[in-house]
């Protein structure tokens, strides 16, 4: 770890009980490790299990919870160790901030299946025992490898989603090779995730067919993407 601390405290938004109301938040991050980057955040897509956490759905929420966790941003410092990213940069943050790095699904790529556990981006135990807080807040300081590029020329607001909703469903459609053209490709609910599969599908080429009850979804369907 580097001697250098963050100069400045953290604001956010933070669940304080059970009731998942949020209200502002003043804490301080840890300090910048010499692998880590110092991204100020722009914009924080909003998911579901930010509400299951605010409001202490499994029981083990730990507040004050500070949530998000599709986080875009730009990069304000980097560790000395940091050669992937310079200041300047546009970045994502997802689902977890940090794993072992060490054992063969770490290796393979596969840190969700670590086998320490990996920790995730808010409501978890951070390197240095702080309990981490997400992207509803001014900044985050995260190891380089759970930062991802994003290139300057897409908007940060479009690129926050992708973290975490845009990712569930695009690993699956590449693992399954539904990224050729002609090929069909079954929605079941235009939900959050089912928006961003028509949008993948539409992007690839791909015949889209929804299947949704709510006869009021057509017309978002049809808008975007080739549906039928």
């Amino acid at each position: 770890m580097s001697t250098e601390g963050v100069d400045e405290d953290c604001l956010g938004w933070a669940a304080r009980d059970a009731s998942g109301t949020l209200s502002a938040y003043k804490f301080s991050r840890r300090a910048l490790g010499n692998d880590d980057v110092y991204v100020k955040i722009t914009h924080c897509g909003v998911c579901y299990a930010d509400v299951i956490w605010t409001k202490n759905t499994f029981g083990d929420s730990k507040y004050p919870l500070v949530p998000g966790h599709e986080i875009a941003g730009i990069v304000e410092k980097v560790g000395s160790n940091v050669h992937r990213f310079n200041v300047g940069d546009h970045v994502g943050v997802g689902t977890y901030v940090n794993s072992c790095r060490e054992c063969e699904y770490c290796n393979d790529r596969q840190e969700a299946y670590c086998e320490k556990g990996f920790v995730n981006t808010f409501n978890a135990v951070d390197t240095d025992g702080t309990i981490t807080k997400g992207g509803y807040s001014s900044y985050i300081v995260v190891h380089e490898r759970y930062c991802f590029m994003i290139p300057k020329d897409h908007p940060l607001a479009s690129a926050a989603p992708l973290l975490c909703a845009g990712l569930t469903v695009y690993t699956p459609m590449m693992r399954h090779k539904m990224n050729q053209p002609g090929k069909s490709l079954g929605v079941v609910g235009l939900g959050g995730l089912g928006h961003m599969a028509v949008k993948f599908g539409k992007a690839f080429g791909l015949n889209v067919t929804i299947f949704s009850s709510s006869i009021h979804k057509k017309r978002g369907g049809l808008e975007s993407a080739w549906c039928r």
